[in-house]
């Protein structure tokens, strides 16, 4: 009955509660075992057993931080080439939930990344449990192709992919399930556009349509080739970016339309391998990352700042959450979505951007700052019957103050003390 039910609570509360940092799991599985012990007689056909068996089946598993268990578990991630991207992030967050790691990486670009791994990326390979990451294999993949028959003779002799072969997209799935025998997260972390610093007015059609074969069919092609060998419930994630929806001058070439394109694929893979083969399919947008592909978009002269610098600080300025955005915070992120947390999400656009993709306005705009409509900060202050609130005003020319006016309503007057608006400046920038 109810009484019963309060009881249950109480004492899931006070089991958690007395259980150390070591894990959620131990205290649920403490937990059972005290229903068992102390409700042997509701045990068998009530609260206790179903609880024992829900915990068997989920059978969450603390590693470090993360209440998932991916041991046993496989994962492909694909665009891994340095320490510094999402990709390796994704990786390493997978591995601290116990899965094992094998990438794709691109030919032009794999001796540069197996000379780095055999001399070490210090911290960025870290685990929580103080271990260094071990990625057990690297494939050889370049995403333009899919089949071995659409690899031009330029691509086969040139040096730079001198002594390699198999690497378009099925041949590559063909070696891992041969090694493995089936993956179950798949992550597709690459994209490329050879005219991304190109308006797209001035983008060439083999420009754009290269961009939208290495940036959007690429996840088209590895789950049609990937999802055959991947267990029910596995799950596949791309990385995407706000200029699929949002214009973001200086990233052109076509990139922003194949973003948009790998989040409408999203929606459709999510319905067709979901039904096909019980897969899920979502896409992270992720915020800015200073990751040496994205320093390669617009590098700047030497003493100048590159483009991607640009973009984090207008985040930081312009943001909800006015902090830096982390590797690891998308890799997290990723992480909940191919674990059984994310088992009924699938067809989405995951944001882990610090919450820029619901701004409409910048704040940092000095038209706004004229019109002093940005919101103020508030400075906690000591609990007690004042009536006065202090704050701190960001960016408004002068302060303003906050009275509360003790009326039933408890409505709140705003008094303005600053001076009356000034017009605004004229733009600096003429238009003819």
């Amino acid at each position: 009955g109810p009484p019963f039910g309060r009881l249950v609570k109480a004492l899931t509360l006070l089991a958690l509660a007395a259980t150390p940092t070591e894990g959620f799991s131990a205290a649920t599985g403490t937990f059972a075992a005290m229903q068992n012990r102390l409700f042997s007689p509701f045990a068998a056909k009530s609260v206790g057993k179903v609880h024992v068996a829900t915990h068997r089946k989920l059978g969450p598993v603390m590693s470090g931080s993360h209440l998932v268990d991916l041991k046993g578990k496989v994962a492909f991630v694909a665009g891994v080439a340095d320490s510094s991207g999402y990709g390796w992030a994704i990786a390493k967050q997978l591995a601290n939930a116990g899965a094992t790691i094998i990438v794709g990486t691109w030919p032009p670009v794999l001796t540069l990344f197996e000379r780095g791994l055999s001399k070490g990326f210090g911290e960025d390979s870290k685990l929580l449990d103080g271990t260094d990451m071990k990625i057990e294999k690297i494939y050889p993949l370049d995403a333009m192709f899919t089949t071995p028959e659409e690899v031009p003779d330029e691509v086969k002799n040139n040096k730079r992919y001198a002594g390699l072969t198999g690497f378009d997209i099925a041949s590559c799935a063909e070696k891992v399930k041969k090694d493995y025998g089936r993956v179950d997260i798949l992550v597709h972390s690459l994209a490329n556009g050879p005219e991304v610093t190109k308006p797209l007015l001035e983008t060439s059609r083999n420009g754009y349509l290269s961009a939208s074969s290495a940036s959007a069919y690429s996840m088209i092609a590895m789950v049609s080739k990937f999802a055959p060998m991947m267990p029910a419930g596995g799950s596949c994630i791309s990385l995407s970016y706000i200029a699929s929806e949002r214009v973001v001058p200086g990233y052109g070439g076509g990139m922003s339309s194949a973003k948009a394109q790998l989040e409408s694929d999203t929606r459709v893979l999510a319905w067709e391998a979901g039904r096909e083969y019980n897969v899920r399919v979502n896409t992270i947008s992720a915020g800015p990352l200073a990751s040496r592909a994205a320093i390669a978009i617009k590098k700047g002269a030497p003493g100048e700042r590159n483009f991607i610098d640009y973009c984090i600080d207008y985040n930081l300025a312009n943001a909800p959450l006015a902090k830096p955005l982390d590797a690891d915070d998308v890799g997290r992120w990723a992480l909940a979505l191919c674990s059984p947390l994310g088992s009924a999400v699938t067809g989405t656009v995951q944001y882990v951007d610090n919450g820029m993709h619901v701004m409409g306005l910048s704040v940092d705009s000095l038209s706004v700052q004229e019109a002093a409509i940005i919101q103020p900060r508030r400075k906690k202050e000591p609990s007690g019957p004042t009536q006065e609130e202090v704050l701190d005003v960001a960016s408004a020319p002068a302060p303003i103050r906050v009275e509360e006016v003790p009326v039933p309503a408890r409505r709140v007057r705003v008094e303005e003390t600053q001076a009356p608006r000034v017009k605004p400046r004229a733009p600096a920038l003429s238009v003819r």
